[in-house]
């Protein structure tokens, strides 16, 4: 492994990409087995993209002439609707603290067609990335954020009396004076005692009146081709109107978190925040394009023509242009793309032929078998029956799933699925909802108790709706 070079030890610890920033993130055997935990099967779709962000993390350790030529290895999956492919995506951003952002590619159109521009993606993940970062740099502040919080609370509670300031002057011009400083000393006794009671959170109820800033509402735009007037036109708003202030009594409890957002807003640099987020989005960021088969033209006609104007817009980010943001200009040269579509009525190969060759590797995930559907209700970290186990058991009510009532629901999922419309895992949530429905109706007036869900429930709860097609087509 080649030693990482002052400047790129720089910059990932401003980025702060993972908790091992300094040395390399997670192997790509480490990150698939992280997916593993929420995500069951597609191994090679997640293969794939834990390679892709190993590869970002390699090109940092490249000279500056070789990293500005490695290209993202963009990737394009395949496969029917819920069989893990946002999933993936997202929970790759999570773990990897990447900036990241879905988008549907069906909500753009050619420019000159009534739509959101394809820029727009940026702009998102670029807002994206500022909110990563801010959150970051919060904590660095948070305990100075904290410290001038409670003085200012201190000051609110215990508000230096007007003569005070003369008193302190008196000290120097008269020291025979005996009143004053012990009316000074009182006073510091006071607010002693006073901080250490509001350290002790003993004051938590006790009202005062803060002086709160009231943000007017944001300028809206609409229209066709606008979008990209509204970079800076808020900021240019907030500008030339004046800023109003309100004063409003609430409880310290409450203070306290208003001023500490007051306190961290004052303490964070939004210049450097804004710089930070830039490169970060440009280095690390992550955009899934959903649906990318549905811009695929057909005959050439009507909204066809927009579909390949889209593919056509797509194309200059994808391989690499600079976009314009209200934060500064955004390159997009190694941004990760992860396309995905179902292609049930079209192919890869009917996408333009230049955008083929942006996305090199190509997944396809395979379509869920009962047995996946049995893994994937009690596998995950954060499986549905886990989930609603927890939601029962805020009422009193402790759930428990059989194996034999996991293989039934299962089964019934797959049935249906093969019958009907074919949805994947989102089928488990509609056959689970129908299953628990009066279930969690009665919950609240049983108070407590254990309920086991077994085969023989499940069968007399889908059973008719489930060998009903038309009935299962609507219900599950």
């Amino acid at each position: 492994m080649s030693s990482v070079t002052d400047e790129a030890m720089n910059e990932e610890a401003m980025i702060k990409t993972t908790k091992s920033d300094a040395t390399a993130p997670a192997t790509p055997r480490e990150l698939v087995a992280q997916l593993d935990r929420y995500i069951v099967g597609q191994g090679d779709a997640k293969r794939s993209v834990a390679i892709a962000i190993r590869n970002r993390w390699r090109r940092q350790q490249l000279g500056d002439e070789m990293k500005n030529e490695v290209a993202p290895k963009n990737i394009l999956m395949i496969g029917s609707t819920g069989v893990g492919k946002t999933e993936i995506a997202r929970r790759l951003a999570k773990l990897t603290s990447a900036p990241f952002i879905k988008v549907e590619a069906t909500k753009y159109t050619e420019v000159g067609y009534y739509g959101r521009d394809v820029e727009s993606m940026i702009r998102e993940l670029v807002e994206n990335s500022i909110s990563l970062i801010r959150a970051s740099e919060r904590k660095i502040v948070k305990k100075d954020a904290e410290s001038r919080t409670e003085k200012r609370l201190l000051e609110l509670l215990c508000p230096q009396p007007v003569h005070y300031e003369f008193n302190v002057q008196a000290k120097f011009e008269d020291s025979s004076s005996d009143s004053e400083p012990q009316n000074d000393d009182s006073f510091e006794r006071t607010r002693e005692k006073m901080a250490k009671m509001l350290a002790k959170a003993e004051l938590e109820d006790r009202k005062v009146e803060l002086k709160i800033e009231q943000k007017s509402a944001p300028v809206m735009l609409g229209g066709m081709g606008v979008e990209h007037m509204d970079m800076d036109i808020q900021g240019m708003f907030e500008k030339i109107i004046p800023k109003n202030h309100v004063t409003r009594e609430m409880t310290v409890r409450e203070a306290r978190k208003v001023m500490f957002e007051q306190e961290c807003d004052a303490l964070l640099d939004d210049e450097k925040i804004n710089g930070m987020a830039i490169k970060h989005a440009e280095n690390m960021g992550i955009i899934f394009l959903d649906e990318i088969d549905k811009v695929v033209a057909g005959e050439g006609k009507g909204a066809d023509v927009s579909r390949q104007g889209v593919q056509r817009d797509l194309l200059p980010i994808v391989e690499g242009t600079t976009v314009q943001t209200r934060y500064g200009y955004v390159n997009t040269d190694h941004i990760l793309f992860i396309a995905a579509g179902a292609f049930h009525r079209h192919t890869p190969s009917e996408l333009m032929p230049e955008l083929q060759g942006r996305f090199p590797i190509r997944v396809e995930l395979n379509d869920l078998t009962t047995e996946d559907f049995v893994r994937i209700l009690t596998e995950p970290k954060n499986s549905l029956t886990r989930q609603y186990a927890a939601l029962l058991e805020t009422e009193g009510v402790h759930l428990e799933f059989t194996d034999d009532a996991i293989q039934e629901l299962a089964t019934y999922a797959n049935q249906v699925n093969q019958t009907t419309q074919n949805i994947g895992a989102r089928r488990l949530y509609t056959i689970l909802e129908h299953l628990l429905e009066e279930l969690s109706f009665e919950a609240p007036d049983m108070k407590m108790g254990n309920v086991t869900i077994n085969a023989q429930y499940v069968q007399e709860r889908l059973s008719k709706t489930a060998e009903d097609e038309d009935l299962s087509r609507f219900i599950l």
